[in-house]
């Protein structure tokens, strides 16, 4: 990456969500490409799909957006994208809560290391700030995820990476559930959650 790129990383990429009229913004090291929604949200969509919670949730976990601290190094990746509802309406204050293993596929069962959760803002963005997760024996690399609207049931789920290898062998891994990613390291990372509400 060449020197002033270092100084343009304050800036911000605004990108749109056409179907909803919605207004993304991205960290500028993904300055000249785009990150189509994830699905792209079309009246009547279909819900995003559940999977399972997994062994490794704990309620109660810290609310920030940034889950990099000391002991939890890997490299960086900010996650972004909407909560939205099956008519593409942004959800504002939409609890979105993600946890994750390290950069050696292991999970902090102690403490709330890789955990964290924020509410969607007021044109229901979200965005994370992160390490990638590690593969471990039977899992490409993924996140979990639960997002719930006010007074509605929770969506529990995973995101995956894109051109993975593990993929295929992963019998949980769906193509539905695929993060878009542009850029190097740090990368960004967008995925458009959509509740089954009208």
């Amino acid at each position: 990456m060449r020197d002033h790129d270092d100084q343009t990383r304050r800036r911000f990429l605004t990108t749109g969500v056409a179907a909803a009229g919605l207004t993304l913004v991205l960290p500028d090291f993904v300055a000249g490409q785009t990150l189509p929604a994830t699905p792209e949200c079309k009246d009547s969509h279909e819900a995003t799909i559940r999977q399972t919670e997994g062994p490794f949730f704990k309620p109660r976990s810290p609310q920030r957006n940034d889950l990099r601290e000391p002991g939890f190094n890997g490299t960086p990746i900010v996650i972004s994208g909407f909560v939205l509802t099956r008519s593409c309406r942004p959800l504002a204050n939409a609890l979105v809560d993600l946890w994750q293993a390290d950069a050696a596929g292991e999970y902090d069962n102690k403490g709330f290391r890789g955990r964290g959760h924020i509410f969607s803002d007021s044109e229901g963005r979200y965005q994370f700030t992160r390490i990638e997760p590690a593969r471990y024996p039977g899992r490409t690399r993924h996140y979990h995820v639960k997002v719930q609207a006010a007074n509605r049931p929770v969506l529990t789920t995973q995101l995956y990476f894109p051109n993975e290898p593990g993929n295929d062998r992963d019998p949980i891994f769906r193509k539905e559930l695929l993060m878009r990613l542009a850029g190097a390291a740090p990368a960004a990372a967008r995925f458009d959650f959509v509740l089954d509400i009208a």
